[in-house]
């Protein structure tokens, strides 16, 4: 039973090492408008949020933002076949917006296209073995108090996938090795369509309880020495 707890010890290990810096903020698909929009508790801390995108679709996220606060987000795209090109657009949407003009048309100088090259440049996020293609970035300041929303849209006629992360400071505490980072790890498996990893942690897991019977089968089993007689 000891080198079963080491073993999957040290697979929680290699799963959390070394930490990715983003936490994953988990939902329900359902903020698809201003007033169903997932809500970022600390624009400055490091969030990562999963989406799927369908075609002429939009996403919606709020945060409450103060003066002065840096603001950083950006969004990448897991390297996919048929995913090559795809490239949603990011959309800052200020306070001062009133509720009338709060639609999926919003001034230019608010929008913040991919307008780099295809498929994009890659890297590796080594905690869920994923890599992706990044797009687009926002760094810039807050320049007022409210609340601001970010709006995810798909203007060419795209279905696809993404990866919203927001802020920069990474915030984990060691509780999170054992709850939240094995989680991601979980979602990220599924976000990108990778079954086989997922087959093998399940299939870990499931031999424990087999293992754990058969040693206490062989505990119960006598070993009686037989002494032949001349």
């Amino acid at each position: 039973m000891k080198k079963t707890l080491i073993f999957l010890l040290a697979i929680m290990i290699v799963m959390t090492e070394p930490v990715y810096g983003h936490k994953l903020i988990s939902h329900d698909g359902t903020n698809r408008s201003f007033d169903t929009a997932l809500k970022i508790p600390d624009h400055k801390i490091s969030w990562a949020i999963y989406e799927d995108l369908e075609a002429e679709g939009a996403k919606f996220y709020s945060f409450e933002g103060s003066k002065g606060d840096p603001f950083y987000a950006s969004i990448v795209i897991p390297k996919i076949a048929g995913l090559e090109e795809y490239a949603p657009t990011m959309v800052l949407v200020n306070p001062n917006m009133s509720n009338d003009n709060k639609t999926s048309t919003v001034p230019n100088n608010q929008k913040f296209p991919y307008e780099g090259n295809y498929p994009g440049l890659e890297f590796y996020e080594p905690f869920g073995q994923v890599t992706y293609w990044e797009r687009q970035e926002i760094e810039t300041t807050i320049p007022e108090d409210g609340t601001y929303f970010i709006i995810v849209m798909d203007e060419r006629n795209q279905d696809g996938k993404y990866s919203l992360a927001v802020g920069t400071i990474e915030d984990f505490s060691g509780s999170d090795f054992f709850t939240i980072l094995p989680k991601a790890w979980f979602d990220t498996k599924l976000f990108v369509g990778d079954f086989f990893s997922l087959g093998i942690l399940l299939a870990i897991i499931s031999a424990i309880p087999i293992i754990v019977i058969i040693k206490r089968v062989k505990k119960k089993i006598p070993t009686n020495k037989i002494f032949l007689k001349n």
